[in-house]
């Protein structure tokens, strides 16, 4: 079909204050696209960020995940620091450097405010 979306998924995710989640997203290129009291659609080109109301969320505890599968994993990763989300192995926000691993890929992580692992993913 002509003018037709292809097929897509787009990962939900917690968000304790959909003001503080857009705010932390925008600094790397996300803009708001939609919000109500029940939901928030954050966008930076092809990749779109739904968030889901969860206040009461223990970041520390949180198994909420995604992949971002990404052409340039060190462009992105280069405007999360330039943002100021810090490069350390605890809390959160925090970054883990892109590296190549066994399989070829090069995988980096970004862990939001709200202790969710998006995995920074390019495959050669």
């Amino acid at each position: 079909m002509a003018g037709a979306l292809s097929d897509r998924a787009t990962p939900n995710l917690p968000s304790r204050d959909f003001e503080v989640t857009a705010q932390f997203y925008g600094q790397f290129g996300f803009t708001e696209s939609w919000r109500d009291a029940g939901w928030m659609i954050l966008a930076r080109g092809g990749l779109i960020l739904e968030f889901f109301p969860y206040p009461d969320l223990n970041p520390a505890s949180s198994s909420f995940g995604s992949c971002l599968r990404l052409n340039d994993v060190e462009a992105f990763y280069a405007d999360l620091i330039a943002a100021g989300v810090p490069e350390k192995t605890t809390g959160w926000p925090r970054l883990h450097r892109p590296k190549r691993e066994p399989w070829g890929g090069l995988v980096g992580a970004l862990i939001d405010p709200d202790g969710s692992l998006l995995r920074l993913i390019q495959e050669d």
